[in-house]
């Protein structure tokens, strides 16, 4: 057994330090610079649209409020039976 090997070895495997460098010097002023594409203008035009949109079609609401404050809107029950079967169905499946 060589002993002097094993110290070669042992050489090999010590961590070095780490070398630290100098700062550098900044030189001129550096600015961020952000472009938004005419996708992404689009995109929020019409997010702010969306935005603006009322949630409920009046015209369309205002009808059928009407319908049930009368006590003549009715409702058809072989198409809402159907439609309950078409949903019950689909989140069967």
């Amino acid at each position: 057994m060589r002993i002097e090997a094993y110290s070669q070895i042992q050489s090999i495997y010590q961590p070095k330090a780490a070398q630290r460098t100098a700062p550098t010097a900044k030189t001129g002023s550096f600015m961020d610079n952000l472009q938004i594409s005419s996708m992404g203008k689009d995109i929020q035009t019409a997010k702010q649209a969306v935005a603006q949109s009322p949630d409920v079609r009046a015209d369309i609401v205002a009808p059928i409020k009407a319908g049930i404050a009368n006590g003549t809107y009715s409702v058809s029950t072989e198409s809402f039976a159907d439609k309950l079967l078409e949903k019950f169905q689909a989140s069967v499946i």
